[in-house]
């Protein structure tokens, strides 16, 4: 049996590539779960039967059995409605191209066994934003078969009545163009994407040597500021546009008043408005440019005058906020896109005041931070507290009271305790929207542990583990990630690789995952399982599955970045 099945996967050994890249291999349905891009040769080594099984091999490319051993005894995993065994196969640490046989009957998809395995997952995903860039066409040279024509100028954005201010009445007309389309659709969010950002920019201050070198082919390739930091800058300068100067204030949005079909951006010619200043896009803002203030100077000098305009445009977003303490967003009755609504903006005073006192250190925004203090947990965009303690803990300073090193640790060594009780070393349970970020905010948290505590190990192997969950190991069989592994997502919720007559999306995207808070979004002709852990549909209809956005992908770039750093 074992000489048919190896007969039957030559095809996919020819079709795999050196490192985890951007073209998918071949692969057979299998109930053999594995990273699809690699494993590093002294990382412990782990794949997954969802099966019955008792003894494994595995093989080399060329059908040579290299190792053999015992499958583990089963272990029943609620979340996926199934038992689960483990292979290990740590011993083996030669370089090359294998594949997992179980009682020769069962194959995996193909993997290697390198150095940096997540390298060309790394690159894949942090280009991701300049795919889905505004107001600017995607040249070939750039883009290659994803090239497009620019779309949404926004050179000629109107205040909408709820935005409306004495200096700006509405219908005004404001030139903001730049920035990232927020996810599947192709509005802008200064909410989104402040925790975006600052994310990307925390990733350049914490793994420089790496980020400062990543080569992303982007129109700004070869400038004074690594590749990492003009992609981020990208949507930062949009965001500092979206202040109105005469009193500070930050509009929540640029958007049309509803979504755009699935049309190419270049089709797309609904009017575009800022909506409404809120009390949660100020000290977003506030946030962001406050961090990048105190950094950016670092990725390189001729960024000092981009870092003064943001020290200036944080201090009045945040005096803005000042004055407006709960001015909270809502959808105007006429728009209908993204709300990301948020009632309870005390953790956006903490971030803030925080960011404002590490960047000043004004006892003023101390004493507004102790207001409004938090406890660590994952991030999210309605959740930013975190990241206060993130930034404490990279720059070494701590707010009075709070020891931000150890909030970070007490979270990483809950998430380390779910995992160890996992049957595939997960820990995550609960599979909710988005639930692919929980896991790369796994892996971010775990990565910015392991900076403050060198000697945690255990936080970079389990971080890896949630990378291994990402790009193959999981209850699905899916690497999560568009263009990366053996059997990614084709059909993401995603306008541009809707429309745009390619087969294979555009690349780099992580879609949104497993998802049982929504059932079903397809009209009921979709095929999702009722177990959480393979409630995923591969289909563009599926949004709360297979949708992309900005704040899935910055902690993916993050933890990718970690996992090649360490």
């Amino acid at each position: 049996m074992i000489k048919t099945i190896l007969s039957l996967a030559t095809v996919a050994f020819a079709a795999v590539l050196t490192s985890c890249g951007s073209k998918p291999a071949l692969c057979d349905n299998s109930a053999i779960m594995v990273d699809q891009c690699g494993y590093a040769p002294t990382d412990a080594k782990m794949a997954l039967l969802f099966s019955k099984g008792e003894k494994f091999s595995v093989l080399d490319c060329d059908g040579r059995t290299v190792l053999s051993g015992d499958v583990s005894a089963p272990a029943f995993w609620p979340e996926a409605g199934d038992s689960v065994r483990q292979i290990d196969f740590s011993r083996l640490s030669a370089e090359g191209c294998y594949v997992i046989s179980v009682d020769d009957s069962i194959l995996s998809p193909s993997f290697r066994i390198t150095p940096r395995p997540h390298q060309a997952a790394l690159t894949s995903a942090a280009r991701a934003f300049y795919y889905n860039r505004a107001s600017m066409a995607i040249d070939e040279l750039h883009g290659g078969k994803w090239a497009r024509s620019a779309g949404h100028p926004d050179t000629l954005v109107l205040v909408h009545k709820s935005a409306a201010s004495e200096s700006r009445p509405e219908g005004t007309r404001l030139s903001l163009p730049g920035g990232w389309y927020d996810a599947g659709d192709y509005n802008k969010y200064i909410v989104n994407s402040a925790i975006s950002t600052y994310t990307l920019l925390l990733a350049s201050d914490l793994f420089a040597s790496v980020a400062d070198t990543l080569a992303l082919s982007i129109p700004e390739s070869g400038s004074a500021s690594p590749d990492l930091t003009s992609e981020t800058l990208y949507n930062l300068r949009w965001m500092l546009s979206m202040q109105d100067p005469a009193d500070g204030g930050v509009y929540a949005k640029l958007t049309s008043l509803s979504f755009e079909g699935f049309i190419m951006p270049a089709d797309c010619h609904m009017q575009r408005y800022v909506v409404a200043k809120s009390t949660a896009a100020a000290l977003d803002l506030a946030a962001t440019a406050a961090f990048a203030s105190r950094t950016l100077p670092l990725r390189s000098e001729s960024l000092k005058p981009l870092a003064d305009s943001c020290r200036t445009v944080a201090a009045k977003a945040y005096a803005w906020a000042k004055a407006n303490p709960d001015v909270i967003f809502h959808n105007p009755d006429d728009v209908s896109t993204g709300e990301y609504g948020d009632g309870d903006v005390s953790d956006e005073w903490f971030w803030a005041s925080t960011e404002m006192w590490l960047l000043t250190g004004d006892d003023a925004y101390a004493a507004d931070a102790a207001a409004h203090v938090k406890t660590c947990s994952l991030p999210s965009w309605g959740c930013v507290a975190p990241l206060a303690f993130y930034s404490m803990a990279s720059a070494n300073r701590s707010l009075p009271g709070i020891n931000a090193v150890e909030e970070l640790a007490q979270v990483a060594d809950s998430l380390l305790a779910a995992a160890e009780a996992s049957p595939i070393r997960l820990s995550m349970s609960l599979f909710d929207w988005g639930s692919n970020s929980f896991v790369a905010n796994s892996a971010m948290l775990k990565a910015v542990a392991y900076k403050c505590l060198p000697t945690r190990s255990d936080y970079v192997a389990s971080l890896r583990d949630d990378l291994h969950y990402i790009f193959g190991r999981n209850a699905t069989g899916y690497s999560f990630v568009t263009g990366v592994g053996s059997r990614p997502p084709m059909n993401i919720h995603h306008r541009p690789s809707a429309a745009d007559g390619i087969a294979e999306p555009v690349p780099g995207f992580l879609a949104g995952g497993p998802n049982t808070v929504v059932p079903a979004d397809c009209g009921g002709v979709e095929t999702r399982s009722s177990y959480p852990a393979k409630a995923y549909a591969d289909q563009e209809c599926s949004y709360s599955t297979n949708e992309v956005a900005i704040n899935w992908n910055a902690p993916l770039v993050f933890a990718l970045l970690a996992d090649v750093s360490f």
